[in-house]
């Protein structure tokens, strides 16, 4: 689900039987967590929506009070949403005056980490009276993005919560959180909806039957990814062709991937040639689309670089050489079979 959409309370069925859920138990933290492309953010804003709601009910947020259009269009004065500063622009949420206009006179690029300042800000906000008289809340997103400086200034504040603020923290990785912060939030494992149930809701976008079946495949069977690959103007014939365009070396094809999703795209390739060639059955690729031929030991050793390149792949220093690099390896391990009979 996108930001607009999450913004907007349209929810995908699974994300509003969760919040219901949620909403009827009591506690001022929760921490929302499970893969990636789960919903963890459209859940946050469900809560915090349904909290800071003039008439909520069982199900949620009104959608129509003065509270629910103040968080459409991301102006309300009692919610506090961190998140790291290229998340927030991604998302449509405006940063600090100080921090817009930093990047925008070219101080410092957009940061990929939740900023010490603003958990800063952050607490100071939790301390405050409530503008609208139905509390506050704190919504953090992606969680794992706060290093270590910055959870512990959100520490105390979960420790001896003010008495009229609620946190919502939401991570794709929550092993990465400090256990201090684990330990201090109620726990909610996101749920994997139901296939079907995905289809149809991908379908309701305007892609067809066979077009959402096989994003969800692409996609591990995670919704909001494969929604997002979308709407990004790519689709299942994109996700096709990819096998055969990195067989050729074409670094061109991912012109307007970012280097995390190529990394992902590569590392799904992999898994799909080695689990083939062991006679399982792909995961993420047809059988049609991939060509088997390539050495094993060659596959493995282009899996192991992939993996070290997932380490690094939010740093490259230039992004330009290092997408040259990942594609030059991809195509080096899919013909390698070629290349050991010309020897």
């Amino acid at each position: 689900m996108t930001g607009q959409q999450a913004a907007s309370g349209r929810h995908a069925p699974w994300i509003a039987h969760q919040a219901r859920q949620l909403l009827v138990q009591r506690g001022h933290a929760w921490l929302l967590y499970g893969p990636s492309g789960l919903g963890q953010y459209p859940l946050a804003l469900a809560l915090a929506r349904a909290w800071l709601c003039q008439d909520s009910g069982a199900e949620g947020a009104c959608g129509i009070c003065g509270s629910c259009h103040a968080i459409d269009v991301h102006t309300h004065a009692d919610l506090c949403v961190l998140m790291p500063e290229t998340t927030m622009l991604a998302l449509g949420w405006p940063l600090s005056e100080k921090a817009q206009s930093d990047i925008d006179d070219k101080k410092r690029k957009a940061s990929k980490e939740i900023r010490v300042e603003a958990m800063r800000d952050a607490v100071e906000f939790s301390q405050r009276t409530s503008a609208r008289g139905r509390g506050k809340v704190v919504l953090v997103f992606p969680a794992e993005q706060m290093n270590t400086i910055t959870a512990n200034a959100l520490l105390k504040t979960l420790e001896e919560p003010p008495g009229d603020v609620k946190f919502v923290l939401a991570s794709e990785s929550a092993h990465q959180l400090l256990p201090t912060i684990r330990s201090r939030c109620l726990g909610h494992a996101m749920q994997w909806p139901d296939a079907n149930a995905s289809q149809l809701w991908l379908q309701g976008y305007g892609l067809e039957s066979a077009s959402a079946q096989r994003l969800l495949m692409a996609m591990g069977g995670r919704p909001d990814d494969a929604l997002a690959f979308v709407e990004s103007g790519r689709d299942a014939a994109t996700w096709s062709l990819l096998p055969k365009a990195v067989a050729r070396g074409d670094a061109g094809f991912f012109k307007d991937w970012t280097i995390a999703q190529t990394v992902d795209a590569l590392h799904k390739l992999s898994h799909d040639l080695m689990a083939v060639h062991v006679g399982a059955s792909p995961r993420f690729f047809s059988v049609s689309d991939l060509d088997t031929g390539a050495s094993f030991s060659a596959l493995s050793a282009w899996s192991k670089s992939l993996a070290q390149s997932m380490r690094t792949m939010d740093h490259p220093f230039n992004a330009g050489l290092m997408l040259e690099s990942l594609v030059g390896q991809a195509h080096s391990a899919l013909n390698s079979a070629h290349s050991n009979l010309k020897r």
